[in-house]
């Protein structure tokens, strides 16, 4: 278990949270989930199994565990997958046991998928997780991030543009909604959701032996 150690030396051990990220594609959830992988060493990204094809410069368990359908359909046979959905032709889902042992660890694990893997991460393990969209500040701005990444034909483009109007109408179901206008500032928003629910009494399971001992006047 994680534990924060102050001054006097007291401990106090919790367990991990599953932060997810989700927003439809270019909105910055990817961006911010970056950024607060830098600037915080308490927190780890889940790594999904895919079967989409590798991209130049992705790293095989890194940036995604590359497996072939049959495989995938094996994981999910096997209940090896805390969630999985179809996005785009392709499959994605997230591996059960590295999650397990990092919550039971008291590491956090961030997630970056989308609202039908929310969900079923909601079904089986709610009490673990915190979920924040991400919102883009105007259609007008999000056509032009996706534009900008030159990743995606004109069509893709469209598509995802097309797509984004359904996936916005999820933003409900999550806990928190973060538009993100400016990057710092979202970045920012994030980590003081991530340290306020780390402080939650639920995750502290140190805290019933350590009121104990102050019962006791140790």
């Amino acid at each position: 278990m994680a534990s924060d150690t102050d001054k006097e030396g007291l401990e106090m051990t919790r367990r991990g949270l599953m932060l997810v990220l989700s927003s439809p594609s270019g909105a910055g959830k990817t961006s911010i989930s970056r950024e607060l992988l830098e600037r915080d060493d308490k927190i780890s990204l889940s790594i999904s199994a895919t079967t989409r094809p590798r991209r130049p410069g992705e790293v095989d368990g890194e940036d995604y565990k590359f497996v072939d359908k049959t495989t995938f359909d094996l994981m999910i046979n096997r209940q090896e997958l805390l969630e999985h959905a179809k996005v785009f032709d392709h499959y994605y889902g997230t591996p059960r046991a590295p999650v397990e042992q990092s919550l039971a660890g008291g590491r956090d694990v961030l997630f970056d998928i989308d609202w039908q893997g929310t969900q079923q991460l909601a079904e089986k393990a709610r009490g673990d997780l915190v979920s924040i969209f991400i919102l883009p500040p105007s259609t007008v701005e999000l056509d032009r991030r996706l534009h900008s990444r030159a990743q995606d034909s004109e069509a893709v483009i469209s598509e995802r543009m097309a797509r984004a109007a359904d996936e916005m109408t999820h933003w409900s179901e999550y806990d928190y909604v973060i538009v993100n206008v400016d990057f710092d500032k979202s970045v920012r928003k994030v980590q003081s959701i991530l340290e306020a629910e780390r402080l939650k009494r639920p995750r502290l399971v140190g805290l019933s032996d350590f009121v104990t001992r102050l019962r006791q006047g140790q």
